[in-house]
């Protein structure tokens, strides 16, 4: 083989290698404690043998009943994902207050995630304000709100998947792989950051 080669494969090599023992841990377990990541939470069961399992946390100085209207006024079309606007709310800026239009949330209404509101992922559970689950075919994403004391809520939010094979699923796959740290990262902190605000 020639060194032209050699190189770029140990490049690759050594890419792969730092991804899989550095960055790929630390997404799937950004701001959640070992046993935060090891405990079993509501919707687990929906995804059985995940290829893609990721538990992140915050900590914020509000009760949970204060962080539960923001997280369920989520979506596209309604507040908003908190995140980079840019890139998942079509440029309009995530809502910095409670609408009380957007609280009715139900199971088995969906969380839109298209302009026209008909692509989304469906709530699938709710037991306000402790856990609400979302699902889609071989994916779950579940939001648990632990009181910690009587005036600070541990936030936990698990995302487990397990692509189906067609393009659209990998895509899916890939897309959480190599973004979904950044934007859910950005989704928790702005979301701390407002309801310890209005607390």
């Amino acid at each position: 083989m020639r060194a032209r080669h050699v190189v770029p494969l140990l490049v690759a090599a050594g890419a792969a290698y730092g991804y899989l023992r550095w960055y790929r841990p630390w997404q799937l377990t950004w701001g959640a404690t070992p046993d935060e990541v090891t405990r079993a939470l509501p919707g687990d069961d929906l995804v059985p043998r995940p290829v893609f399992d990721a538990t992140r946390a915050i900590t914020i100085e509000a009760p949970p009943h204060e962080v539960w209207p923001w997280l369920v006024q989520a979506g596209v079309g309604r507040a908003g994902w908190y995140s980079y606007d840019l890139l998942d709310n079509l440029g309009r800026p995530s809502a910095s207050e409670i609408n009380p239009q957007w609280q009715q949330l139900a199971v088995g209404d969906l969380v839109p995630m298209s302009p026209d509101g008909t692509q989304g992922i469906e709530v699938l559970a709710l037991d306000a304000p402790t856990s609400m689950v979302w699902g889609s075919p071989g994916t779950s994403w579940v939001w648990q709100l632990d009181p910690v004391g009587s005036e600070a809520t541990r936030l936990v939010t698990r995302i487990r998947s397990r692509p189906t094979g067609a393009p659209s699923s990998l895509a899916f796959g890939v897309l959480l792989e190599l973004a979904d740290v950044w934007m859910l990262r950005k989704m928790l902190r702005t979301v701390q950051l407002r309801a310890q605000r209005l607390g």
